[in-house]
């Protein structure tokens, strides 16, 4: 096919509307055999549960990969020690630190994750209204995600009961905070800037500041079983051609991710609250530097001080193609052949189903499509210091 064509094909509605078709379709059967999983073998056997509930996440998440790793051909460049990688990644336990910056930030971390056969097993901090949401909101609320709701003397005693129980989680499991609670933009910014100056904090200029009581909160139940700190930071080149949104990944508009990561030994956080902030709060000037450094040279460690490491480029693998191939096959094509007999059956009852149909999944994709633009992130700065803090 010649690629013009081919890409006014990846932009086209119609394909669009195939994949909602047959993500939310095959997520609510997901969230179903969840559920049965959930409801008897998690109260019988928690280890065999979380195992088989891998395979269900996967077969969720992996759909998103696709969308970036074949769909759009994105890429993912690693900035990371090769003795840790080759050591550690993906074969332990470990405590995600990473800015919010993008619309994408998450998925490139799936897609990550994927690439060391740890895309099951990611974890997270959400907002505990997500929980309710079909398909990924109800996959979550299965997996055991930390649901919090935004006052920290409600989400302390979450905090210590969800993380205890996935730091025991028998294989390895990555668990993603957003220190800055929401994502970056200009307006955002200069609220954390007024605050960072009403309190003496850093100023930082590419970030918010972080707000470490959910760090904190953390890391006690951590102690022992969760041997290291991931600090990450994402980056893209402002130069690149294509924005990196969900809107232009699903149009198959391409991508380069530049993710610098860096393994902290647990041990080597202060045993203090005092010291835990000044630590988040170091961790995030380091990551300011790093942006600058990027921002004006595109490379991390050319003005920023960081020491500077290998950088690794790791394929996306061949698994999330044949999982969406599986599903077309078994959601996607029966479900367009029942769509066509219904809207040209020449009956108005089978017409309106089938238009009803259409409607709700393009409903679905434009509302999850809404959920992850920047102007739908959550305020910043219009909380209490107290809960800012």
């Amino acid at each position: 096919m010649d690629l013009s064509k081919l890409q006014l094909l990846k932009r086209s509605r119609l394909i669009q509307l195939c994949f909602a078709i047959t993500f939310f379709t095959s997520g609510i059967l997901v969230n179903f055999v969840q559920c049965i999983l959930y409801l008897t073998i998690h109260k019988i056997n928690k280890r065999l549960y979380r195992k088989l509930n891998w395979y269900c996440c996967y077969t969720i998440y992996s759909q998103l990969v696709f969308m970036g790793d074949w769909w759009s051909d994105s890429n993912v460049v690693l900035y990371i020690k090769r003795e840790d990688f080759d050591k550690y990644w993906g074969k332990e336990h470990a405590y995600c630190v990473m800015n919010h910056t993008y619309e994408i930030d998450w998925l490139i971390g799936w897609m990550t994750c994927d690439r060391i056969r740890m895309l099951g097993n990611c974890k997270a901090y959400a907002k505990k209204v997500i929980q309710y949401m079909p398909v990924l909101g109800w996959c979550w609320k299965f997996s055991e995600f930390v649901f919090l709701e935004r006052s920290f003397e409600k989400d302390k005693e979450v905090i210590h009961r969800q993380v205890t129980e996935l730091a025991e989680h028998p294989d390895p499991m990555w668990l993603l905070l957003f220190p800055e609670g929401t994502r970056f933009t200009p307006k955002k910014h200069l609220a954390s800037l007024e605050f960072a100056r009403e309190k003496g904090l850093p100023e930082l200029k590419h970030h918010l500041l972080p707000r470490t009581r959910g760090f904190i909160a953390s890391l006690p139940s951590m102690k022992g079983k969760v041997p290291a700190i991931y600090d990450i930071e994402l980056a893209f080149h402002e130069s690149d051609p294509h924005e990196p949104t969900i809107t232009g990944l699903l149009m198959g508009k391409p991508v380069t991710a530049h993710m610098y990561m860096k393994r902290i030994p647990l041990e080597d956080v202060p045993e203090t609250e005092e010291g835990q902030e000044k630590f988040l709060r170091d961790l995030f000037i380091n990551k300011d530097k790093l942006k600058e450094s990027f921002i004006k040279t595109g490379d991390f460690f050319a003005t920023s001080g960081i020491e500077r490491t290998d950088v690794i480029h790791v394929k996306g693998r061949i698994n999330s193609l044949f999982n969406i191939a599986g599903w077309f096959v078994v959601i996607l094509c029966p479900m367009v052949y029942y769509l066509i007999k219904f809207l040209f059956s020449g009956e108005l009852l089978y017409f309106s189903i089938g238009m009803s149909i259409i409607i709700t999944f393009s409903v679905l994709l434009n509302k999850t499509i809404g959920m992850s633009k920047i102007s739908k992130g959550s305020s910043y700065g219009t909380n209490s210091p107290k809960k800012l803090d």
